[in-house]
């Protein structure tokens, strides 16, 4: 065996045949190559999403082929186009029911502004009811732009500490909201 010490990152070193880290940075690493996303597709930017999946784009490259429909097995919400108010409750309620830690993309310029529309139906930016981590501008963004932001959302995740401190935002843009 050899006693070369070689700087892998995040404080890990190899010893020989051991690796030496952080438990921290391997968790963090397992996450940020299996991010499971919950694709939520409101509008136009839906179809640019399902482009990211397809063989041409390959959104598995970066480990998040697996897109689940169901808010308990995913941990990466992605919101793709004008979000309502009336879809606002259930999108609350879909965040709500992913387990922790969960992060979310603003796919587009309705989902991270409410794009063209000013209207009394239309929610101003999903940020109002969720915390955004990654905003992608666009309308509709193209798949690469949805690519990068997922590149800079496995960056976020890897610097992430196991117990994150933050608070989910009340959902007070919801307060007006009609029940019908």
């Amino acid at each position: 065996m050899s006693s070369t010490k070689i700087e892998v990152g995040y404080n890990s070193k190899i010893e020989g045949d051991v690796i030496v880290t952080k438990a921290d940075a391997v968790l963090n690493w397992f996450r940020k190559n299996s991010l499971w996303p919950m694709p939520m597709g409101l509008a136009c930017c839906a179809i640019e999403l399902m482009a990211a999946g397809a063989s041409r784009f390959d959104i598995s490259r970066f480990g998040s082929e697996v897109m689940r429909f169901s808010p308990r097995q995913s941990d990466l919400m992605i919101v793709a186009g004008t979000v309502t108010y009336k879809m606002a409750i259930a999108l609350r309620r879909i965040y709500d029911q992913m387990a922790e830690p969960k992060w979310v993309i603003a796919m587009g310029a309705c989902a991270s502004t409410g794009g063209m529309y000013r209207s009394y139906a239309v929610l101003q930016g999903v940020d109002r009811i969720v915390p955004v981590n990654v905003y992608v501008a666009g309308c509709p963004p193209r798949p690469e732009a949805l690519l990068d932001a997922l590149m800079k959302m496995q960056n976020q995740v890897a610097k992430t500490p196991l117990i994150r401190t933050h608070k989910t935002p009340k959902p007070d843009a919801l307060a007006g909201a009609h029940d019908a």
